[in-house]
């Protein structure tokens, strides 16, 4: 997988734009304006970002060593993760989507339903 691989995969879910919001190399992906992957344009392998349940972010760290704390971000709700060739591509996007989920899920209720 490359770093073309997770852009196309984040921007396949509904109502996702990507920014260049902290320098030339950290793509983060959005969703209505709140963050929900980061992805590190200048790492080999590709190296993102990505929100979950902190038990959950715990126990994939404890069972990948692909999978650590958070870089430049709040260990306890974020995972970098490395995404190399022996890193499993179908986790990678159920994490992708499970942190589109989680913070699609705090957006305001007028937001979630389509009338803003």
């Amino acid at each position: 997988m490359n770093h073309e691989s997770i852009r196309e995969f984040a921007l396949s879910l509904p109502l996702v734009t990507e920014h260049l919001p902290f320098d030339e190399y950290t793509l983060a992906f959005k969703v209505h304006g709140k963050m929900f992957v980061t992805l590190s344009l200048n790492a080999q392998p590709p190296r993102m970002n990505v929100k979950n349940d902190p038990e959950v972010n715990s126990a994939l760290r404890e069972r990948y060593d692909w999978i650590i704390p958070g870089y430049h971000s709040n260990k306890k709700h974020w995972n970098t993760v490395i995404a190399d060739n022996y890193a499993d591509w179908t986790l990678i996007q159920e994490l992708i989507k499970t942190s589109y989920e989680l913070v699609w899920q705090k957006l305001p209720k007028n937001v979630r339903e389509g009338s803003v």
